[in-house]
């Protein structure tokens, strides 16, 4: 028996940049919608982990912050008054005689809906952490695995360690307030988007930013919780200790997608499987959108999710207003947003 029980179109699970989007596209298609997450603030990634991290692949923004990005896509569902249920998770997902889910949350509420749209990126997600003995007296003090505000490290001798898109883009974006910037990596070269790759390299011939490769992280040094210096070693074992006052690890996320693993869907190791073209999961009126979504040839960026949004509300049209034909109008001409 729940407390209070809502009654929509669609239920989206999380309220990522893909879920945000999501609002919009199933508003544009008459279609109301319920948004949950687990986070206490709407943007999901973007706000909890780098809310200052700049974008560059965002079609019209050749560069834009997370949060800016967050910013924007709110105010852009804003006008289909959807309905936000936040610092709540969905606990259970069971589907009623007439073919409607009815989704239960933590708080003791219930959401029936025609269509579930799950928008969970990584589900619950925490840092991968490097295996140093002594770490946790560092961390939160001299160790962080997400930047929430550049300028908290300006002046600072900044040690990043990785090789992915997180730790390229943030060297680049941190050299222009660090005292120095150094990066850690097991080799030279870097798994990030080959124009980032480039700036990066590019900064390290200029003397900004300077490239320790081929290095691995081996030990921390320093008192009270302060870095005083991050030891590096090769593979064969010779070490060498960097002067520093911070330590950025960025060996990606671990995820655990929590009650959505027991929901019955088909899945793709940890991820949903879906059909292409119309992100429809295994259950009927089940869609699964951005990074929690699989299927052959799925790239795992926001602007992927975005395109998926507006495939899965276009399938589920069908399931909300059954018998309707779907009279599409591009945003321009559908009379819904004036001058």
């Amino acid at each position: 028996m729940f407390t209070t029980r809502h009654e929509t179109d669609a239920v989206v699970v999380g309220a990522g940049p893909v879920g945000l989007f999501a609002v919009f596209q199933l508003g544009m298609l008459k279609m109301k919608a319920h948004v949950v997450d687990a986070l206490d603030a709407l943007g999901g990634q973007l706000t909890a982990l780098y809310p200052e991290k700049p974008i560059y692949d965002i079609p019209g923004f050749p560069k834009v912050l997370a949060a800016d990005l967050v910013d924007r896509l709110t105010e852009q569902a804003a006008p289909f008054a959807p309905r936000y249920h936040m610092g709540v998770t969905v606990e259970t997902l069971v589907q009623l005689p007439d073919g409607r889910w009815e989704v239960g949350l933590s708080n003791g509420e219930g959401i029936v809906a025609r269509v579930v749209m799950i928008a969970a990126g990584a589900g619950a997600f925490g840092p991968n952490r490097p295996p140093l003995q002594g770490l946790e007296r560092f961390e939160g003090r001299s160790v962080f695995y997400f930047v929430k505000r550049r300028q908290d490290f300006a002046g600072k001798r900044v040690v990043i360690a990785g090789g992915g898109d997180s730790a390229v883009d943030w060297a680049i974006s941190l050299a222009e307030v660090a005292e120095r910037v150094m990066v850690v990596h097991r080799r030279a070269k870097f798994r990030a988007a080959p124009d980032s790759e480039a700036q990066l390299k590019a900064l390290a011939d200029q003397g900004r930013v300077e490239l320790v490769v081929p290095y691995q992280l081996h030990a921390l040094e320093g008192e009270d919780g302060h870095l005083s210096r991050v030891v590096v070693a090769t593979l064969d074992g010779q070490t060498r200790p960097l002067e520093a006052d911070v330590l950025l690890p960025f060996f990606g996320l671990a995820g655990n997608l929590g009650p959505i693993a027991q929901w019955g869907l088909e899945m793709a190791g940890t991820q949903i499987a879906v059909a292409a073209g119309s992100q429809a999961a295994s259950l009927p009126g089940i869609f699964a959108i951005g990074d929690i979504s699989s299927y052959p040839g799925k790239l795992k960026l926001i602007l992927q999710g975005f395109a998926e949004a507006a495939q899965a509300a276009h399938a589920a049209y069908p399931l909300a207003f059954p018998g309707e034909a779907v009279h599409f109008e591009h945003s321009t001409s559908s009379g819904l947003f004036k001058a």
